[in-house]
């Protein structure tokens, strides 16, 4: 085999493997969204977890899933985590639809989540574009935010809130194009680090929307 037919081949096996990733990634992703909806709906008259509580767990569980993502444990861990924040979210979600205005709140979050996630994921994978550069942003502003957390559960402040609603919906928008980037382009190899990535996205996306629209409708 001269040196083109190997340049051949070794692409050809790249791109099936890139393909291979992003196929996994999305059924997985669609699943972990179901399976957090199904646990969402058996806590809807259940006792909302303490912040301190549900912080604690949703970290354990996406460390536990970062450790075991190599092995067939991870797709345990994986759903482990994305059922435990159905379960944490589902008190707020089940009050806010027991009225008109919350359901008209809750749908409108969910719109403009797919809308977003849908958009972005598609400009990445029409344009081609390596959005690699959000890397040092990203690390950034993870830090950031973690301290804005801990900080928002000590002191009740409501312009933080806000301000943390919004600075979360762009964080979480570049990671979007950053990890769809890595996937299609070969970066990411690894399906369910990809999904449980993606599914953080857009589940901070979803409470952003959520709280910032409940503030201006008054049910905050």
């Amino acid at each position: 085999m001269n040196d083109l037919d190997l340049n051949i081949a070794q692409s050809q096996e790249s791109l099936l493997a890139i393909n291979k990733v992003l196929k996994n990634t999305y059924l997985l992703l669609g699943m972990t969204l179901a399976f957090s909806a199904f646990t969402a709906l058996l806590s809807f008259n259940a006792p909302a977890l303490n912040p301190w509580i549900f912080l604690i767990g949703a970290y354990g569980l996406l460390f536990a899933t970062h450790a075991l993502s190599r092995s067939p444990w991870g797709l345990l861990t994986t759903f482990g985590f994305t059922g435990f924040i159905g379960y944490g979210i589902g008190p707020l979600i089940g009050y806010l639809l027991s009225s008109e205005a919350g359901s008209e709140v809750v749908l409108t979050a969910l719109g403009g989540t797919a809308f977003i996630f849908f958009g972005l994921s598609g400009w990445v994978l029409a344009s081609r574009r390596d959005f690699s550069f959000l890397r040092g942003f990203i690390a950034a502003g993870c830090l950031v935010l973690i301290a804005a957390i801990i900080i928002s559960l000590i002191w009740q402040m409501p312009a933080l809130q806000l301000a943390m609603s919004v600075a979360f919906m762009f964080f979480s928008s570049a990671v979007i194009l950053y990890q769809t980037s890595e996937i299609i382009h070969g970066g990411e190899r690894n399906y369910i680090l990809a999904t449980i990535t993606l599914y953080v996205s857009i589940y901070n996306i979803f409470m952003s929307l959520l709280h910032l629209l409940m503030a201006f409708s008054g049910d905050d």
